[in-house]
């Protein structure tokens, strides 16, 4: 595979990836396992959560967050920029997703008790950041999809939020989580 590019490119072979983009790949001739672990880490050291404690629980799911709700805040760059970054951990730290999808729907008007929020799913990572996805391989080959819709999660708008996770032989290969 490596040597079609050869034929029409000037190529240097480089071994196994094992860095890029933010995104840390271990490797052995069966499976691969990618991780953001050295990412997050970055994001606690610029965030001065390096010595905070971290959480169980990454969000309260009867919690209801609404715009104008709490103190405003003046800093906005601030939250979108850290939002902006656990957005970009989602790639390989799925259970964050819904989370990080409620508080980016605030990045126009933020509130003490969004940035909170933001706040508590950083320091719910800080407790587990070397999770990652394990691609595998088995001997069977087994197509599985969940899907999911809620029309009452979001009370600020009547808008739905649909999700969905397809996986082949037990590897996560698509997901999606939409307003």
């Amino acid at each position: 595979m490596k040597h079609h590019p050869c034929n029409y490119f000037q190529t240097k072979d480089l071994g196994k990836l094992k860095y890029f983009l933010g995104i840390e790949v271990a490797q052995s001739n069966d499976d691969i396992v990618i991780s953001q672990m050295k990412y997050a880490f970055d994001i606690f050291e610029k965030t001065g959560l390096m010595n905070s404690n971290f959480v169980d629980i990454l969000m309260d799911p009867n919690t209801k967050f609404l715009p104008n709700q709490g103190e405003p805040m003046s800093n906005l760059e601030q939250y979108r920029r850290l939002g902006g970054k656990l957005n970009y951990l989602t790639i390989t730290c799925l259970i964050i997703s819904f989370a990080i999808s409620v508080v980016s729907q605030f990045l126009n008007s933020l509130y003490e008790d969004h940035w909170n929020a933001i706040i508590h799913i950083s320091k719910y990572i800080k407790g587990s950041p070397r999770k990652g996805l394990f691609y595998g391989s088995n001997n069977h080959t087994r197509v599985v999809c969940y899907s999911d819709v809620d029309c009452t999660r979001s009370p600020s708008d009547i808008g739905s939020i649909f999700e969905y996770c397809v996986s082949f032989s037990s590897n996560l290969i698509s997901w999606k989580n939409k307003k």
